[in-house]
């Protein structure tokens, strides 16, 4: 029996979460995020009743957005927003244009790629983190898919993955995916890899493998999407912004590795002497490979 204190509950990330989803809302859901973004701290002090008369909406249109937040309520909203108090709320992502030096791109890189981040882990809900790891632990094989540069993420985390002895496979062909997926039993695991999270490919391959009985997971830029609600269990990674040069959608790879990482980490946690083990048998081999000695 694992200890409660296994499972945390984030304070923070309200208003990455609100700026995530607010152009797929309601228009009442959406006054209302705007208010919270422009003013956080009016917002916590707050109860229901009193944000939806200073949204010009009403209490029941705050209760249905944290719902569209997926969050317990109203309470847990404002823990995040109050959490995200004590941190700006300016950082934005920043495109190169042309003839940028090379100075100035370094810069706006590096803050993208940290902003992207920061704020996947803010968003992160630890219940649903806590259930996947499980999942993988007790799964007999797990296959990744991805199309595109989310089909290199699928490459990433199947790397990581049979390195520990947890057989696992990628596809980025949907084709050779379908045939592969075919044969997935119940005690199979499936991912689905799209930030944008409405890859129709991506889709019907986690539609397949329900069909199959397998579970399946998604990675997705935060808010729901066909890929998301098709998923038994979902995980985001913050939107970052797309633009002009797609520095954006870099950094939401960044973003998608970095959850990738996380979650393979928690598994390497939890069979901590056996992964070790395991990683020391795949350094030998790689070094019998290539011939090196000791």
């Amino acid at each position: 029996m694992k200890e409660t204190n296994h499972i945390a509950v984030s304070l923070s990330g309200g208003i990455v979460m609100l700026k995530e989803i607010l152009q797929n809302i309601p228009p009442s859901e959406r006054k209302i995020a705007e208010f919270i973004i422009s003013n956080p701290k009016a917002a916590v002090g707050c109860t229901a009743s009193e944000l939806g008369e200073l949204s010009s909406t009403s209490s029941a249109a705050v209760i249905r957005l944290c719902k569209s937040l997926g969050l317990k309520g109203f309470q847990e909203l404002k823990l995040r927003i109050a959490g995200d108090i004590p941190n700006s709320f300016n950082g934005r992502y920043q495109d190169i244009v042309p003839n940028e030096s090379r100075e100035s791109i370094v810069n706006k890189m590096t803050n993208n790629s940290l902003q992207a981040i920061t704020e996947t882990a803010n968003i992160i809900n630890y219940q649903t983190l806590e259930h996947t790891v499980d999942v993988i632990l007790k799964t007999e094989k797990i296959h990744f898919f991805g199309v595109g540069a989310s089909g290199v993420i699928a490459q990433d985390a199947q790397q990581k993955f049979i390195r520990i002895n947890k057989p696992a496979s990628a596809f980025m062909d949907i084709h050779v995916a379908a045939t592969y997926i075919a044969n997935v039993t119940p005690n199979d695991v499936v991912m689905g890899i799209s930030f944008s999270g409405e890859t129709m490919e991506v889709v019907k391959i986690l539609e397949l493998a329900k069909q199959k009985g397998a579970t399946t997971i998604s990675l997705t830029s935060y808010g729901s999407t066909s890929v998301s609600e098709i998923a038994d269990i979902p995980l985001y990674i913050s939107a970052s912004q797309e633009a002009t040069f797609r520095s954006g959608a870099t950094s939401s790879r960044l973003a998608q590795l970095h959850m990738i990482d996380i979650l393979f980490m928690c598994v390497v946690t939890e069979q901590y002497d056996e992964t070790m083990r395991n990683l020391e048998k795949t350094k030998n081999a790689v070094d019998f490979i290539i011939g090196k000695t000791k």
